[in-house]
């Protein structure tokens, strides 16, 4: 997901945008370590995802303080 349509959404949102994408990387993770992940490149861009997903949200928290 683009950091602009991160943006978009309200803190509920990226909260649960995190958990989903959390909840996807370890299924990758449990995938790579039984030998049925194809493409590993699908980790990192998991990773980035949740650590951009994380930095909208904490902006979102800091402005609203």
């Amino acid at each position: 997901m683009k950091t602009a349509e991160l943006r978009q959404k309200d803190v509920a949102g990226l909260q649960a945008e995190v958990k989903e994408l959390q909840k996807a990387h370890f299924n990758l993770r449990m995938q790579k370590a039984t030998q049925q992940l194809n493409n590993t490149a699908q980790l990192a861009q998991t990773r980035r995802s949740i650590a951009r997903a994380k930095t909208v949200l904490a902006e979102k928290q800091a402005a609203a303080k």
